[in-house]
């Protein structure tokens, strides 16, 4: 059973001013230390940055709360699994909402994909409902 579904699209170029705005002072805010050690090894660290904020607005949004409620923007992390295949890991407020959304008997299982063709990065969050064996 589906019990979120989210979506966020971001311009690129956004993400890169705000970047060079706002340096470290921005990453610390929105990534995690995992998040911004993975971004040294791409070469286009702002796709990276606007990969990963797309698919934290849309995980938001498939919760169902935005950055409300306690869910902050460190809550959600996005990480890969071997191969490269990205994943998602919430903390605190965010995997108390997650939790709460989960049907009594049930596990939750999210799904994420992302994509980037300048000048846009898209990121797209389905949380299911999964039977516990």
């Amino acid at each position: 059973m589906i019990i979120g579904i989210g979506i966020d699209v971001v311009r690129i170029d956004r993400i890169e001013r705000v970047l060079e705005h706002f340096g470290d002072r921005f990453r610390h805010r929105v990534f995690t230390v995992r998040e911004q050690r993975r971004a040294d090894g791409f070469n286009d660290f702002p796709g990276y940055y606007a990969k990963r904020w797309a698919a934290k607005e849309a995980c938001a949004k498939a919760l169902g709360t935005g950055m409300r409620k306690g869910v902050a923007w460190r809550n959600i992390e996005v990480e890969s699994r071997p191969g490269g295949m990205p994943t998602l890991k919430l903390h605190g407020a965010a995997l108390a909402r997650l939790q709460y959304l989960t049907p009594r008997g049930c596990k939750f299982h999210t799904h994420l994909s992302m994509t980037d063709d300048r000048p846009v990065a898209s990121a797209i969050v389905v949380i299911e409902a999964l039977p516990r064996k």
